[in-house]
């Protein structure tokens, strides 16, 4: 519950837009990236789709609805609203979910199919890497076998190093270290701009 409405209420007032103020989605849930994953893995039961999650590439946008190809061959229908929280490697808005992005997204799922989102993670990705070189803001790593170039994003990428808090300071990355990477792919490269590196120093 969010106050004294239910999340099912204040987003049916959003996408039938008879809410004059709608609450940010981020207060009915953390937009951390990490929380893309664990939403990913809230299943209603074992094996069953969960109804109030979407995953996929998006195909087409019409206004404030996103149609997204999920890989599991599902087409999701998305409704996107002033309250809808969005992450495409930092908070944004609702403008920066374009075709061909992919996008983990949770909400509520409402009559006839369409799924009103709460948060959208968008091109997010969670990579165990090693890391094979360093240069000026760019990691080259490898992720089983396959080069990703990690873009350092000042401002914005930081370090997390046994388990301390995030700092913008990577040069305690080293070459031929295991990592964790969380960014947002830059969609059909094998490029990824950097959120979090979790490392040991």
């Amino acid at each position: 519950m969010t106050g004294p409405i239910g999340r099912r209420t204040l987003l049916t007032s959003a996408v039938l837009g008879t809410s004059a103020t709608l609450v940010g989605a981020t207060a009915m849930g953390s937009l951390a990236p990490e929380t893309a994953f664990a939403a990913r893995a809230q299943l209603p039961e074992p094996g069953q789709p969960d109804p109030n999650f979407a995953e996929g590439r998006v195909v087409s946008r019409d206004g404030s609805v996103v149609m997204a190809s999920g890989s599991d061959g599902r087409l999701h229908r998305i409704q996107l609203t002033g309250g809808t929280s969005v992450w495409k490697l930092r908070p944004t808005t609702v403008d920066q979910v374009l075709v061909g992005d992919g996008l983990y997204a949770r909400g509520v799922l409402m009559p006839g199919g369409l799924l009103a989102a709460e948060s959208v993670w968008v091109n997010i990705v969670n990579l165990k890497v090693h890391i094979t070189a360093i240069g000026k803001n760019v990691l080259y790593l490898d992720h089983n076998g396959q080069q990703v170039v990690g873009h350092v994003v000042p401002g914005t990428s930081a370090a997390v190093y046994n388990g301390t808090a995030a700092i913008s300071d990577l040069s305690m990355l080293k070459v031929g270290k295991h990592a964790q990477v969380i960014g947002a792919w830059r969609p059909d490269t094998n490029e990824v701009d950097l959120a979090t590196i979790y490392a040991a120093a």
